[in-house]
C-alpha cells in the first residue's frame, strides 16, 4: 500500500457516525498542551499528575477517557486518573520482556490495540516502532495517550494482511493474541516471514490445547464466548505451522493459564469478562465445554531461502 492509501484509511474512519463523536471529544483533549510531563514506563504506564492540569483540563481528560470505553489493554494512569483496563497487560509484557532486545531495530506490533505494549517497548530504544491494528476505537485511544507521551510511534490502521505490502520490512515483529483470529494460520505466519528482514525474528502468543499430537481444536461457533476463533493448536502443531511458514530456531518461552487476575471486568471495560466466559461449575472449561484458555508464547527466526539450482538441458 502507498503512504497516501494508508493515510486515507486512517482519516476516513473519523467521519463514521459512531466514531465522529469520539474523535470530537478527543480533539478537546488534544487541545491541552503540556511540556516536560513526568512519564514512567511501568506496569501502570504513568503520564503526568493532576497538578499539571487545571480543573477544567482534568474534567476534559476524564470525559475523553470515558468516551473511549472499553479499554481492553493497559493499565494507564493519566494525570492521576487510573484507567484500569480489562486486561492487566503488564503480566504478559513482563513475561516476554526478558526474551527480546529491540535496541536500534525496526519493530512492528501486529494487533497492537491501543499501543500499551509499544509504549512499554520504548525503554528498549528501537530505531522505529510501528503498530498495526484496523480498529478505529483503539487508534483513538492510542492518539489520546500518545498526545501526552509525545512518542514517535507510528500507528497504522492496517491488519496483518497488509504487512507484506507495507513500504518497508522489519527486524522484529510481535503478534500477541492474533493468530487464533485468522482462518489461515500458516498463511498468516508466512505474511510475517515476508514482512521480516533476513534473520528477522517474531514473538507470538496464541491459545493452545494440551497434547502431544500435531492437531488443533476447531471450535464450533464460539470459544470462551469469542466468535472469531478458528484454530487452537497443540504446541507440536504450532511448531509445524511455524516451520512450514519459513521459521526456525523455534523457542517455547512459556505456557500460561489465563487467570482472573489478568483478565477481569472493570468500570473501564465491557460488562462481561473471563469469569463470565468459563463454566460456572468447572473453571477448567469454557462455557461451551472446551478447555479453558491457555496460552503459549513462542519466538522464532526467519530462515534464509534455499535457492535450488535450476535444471540444465
Amino acid at each position: 500500500m502507498t503512504k497516501e492509501e494508508i493515510k486515507k484509511l486512517r482519516t476516513d474512519c473519523l467521519n463514521w457516525k459512531n466514531i465522529k463523536p469520539l474523535n470530537e471529544q478527543l480533539l478537546k483533549a488534544q487541545a491541552i498542551k503540556k511540556e516536560h510531563i513526568d512519564i514512567k514506563l511501568e506496569d501502570w504506564l504513568t503520564i503526568g499528575n493532576k497538578d499539571d492540569l487545571s480543573i477544567e483540563e482534568q474534567e476534559i481528560i476524564l470525559a475523553t477517557a470515558k468516551t473511549l470505553i472499553p479499554w481492553r489493554k493497559g493499565p494507564f494512569k493519566l494525570f492521576d486518573l487510573p484507567i484500569d483496563s480489562e486486561w492487566q497487560s503488564s503480566i504478559k509484557y513482563n513475561l516476554i520482556r526478558p526474551h527480546f532486545n529491540l535496541k536500534d531495530k525496526v519493530v512492528a506490533d501486529i494487533g497492537c490495540n491501543n499501543g500499551y505494549y509499544m509504549f512499554r517497548m520504548l525503554e528498549d530504544a528501537p530505531k522505529r516502532l510501528i503498530g498495526f491494528d484496523p480498529s478505529p476505537l483503539t487508534m483513538l485511544q492510542f492518539d489520546f495517550i500518545n498526545h501526552f507521551m509525545q512518542s514517535d510511534i507510528v500507528y497504522e490502521r492496517l491488519g496483518v494482511e497488509h504487512l507484506e505490502s507495507y513500504h518497508h520490512t522489519f527486524d522484529f515483529i510481535f503478534m500477541l493474541g492474533v493468530l487464533y483470529h485468522r482462518p489461515d494460520p500458516v498463511g498468516t505466519l508466512k505474511s510475517l516471514a515476508r514482512g521480516l528482514n533476513p534473520d528477522g525474528e517474531i514473538l507470538i502468543d496464541t491459545f493452545m490445547i494440551d497434547g502431544e499430537d500435531e492437531i488443533a481444536l476447531t471450535p464450533n461457533g464460539t470459544y470462551s464466548k469469542i466468535p472469531n476463533i478458528y484454530f487452537i493448536p497443540t504446541i507440536s502443531a504450532l511448531e509445524n505451522w511455524l516451520s512450514r511458514a519459513g521459521f526456525g530456531d523455534i523457542e517455547v518461552i512459556a505456557t500460561t493459564v489465563t487467570t482472573l487476575e489478568e483478565q477481569r471486568k472493570t468500570q473501564w471495560s465491557f460488562d462481561q469478562s473471563l469469569e463470565d466466559f468459563l463454566d460456572k461449575n468447572d473453571s477448567s472449561k469454557t462455557i461451551e465445554g472446551y478447555p479453558a484458555p491457555k496460552r503459549v508464547y513462542m519466538k522464532a527466526k526467519k530462515l534464509p531461502k534455499i535457492v535450488r539450482p535450476g535444471k540444465t538441458g
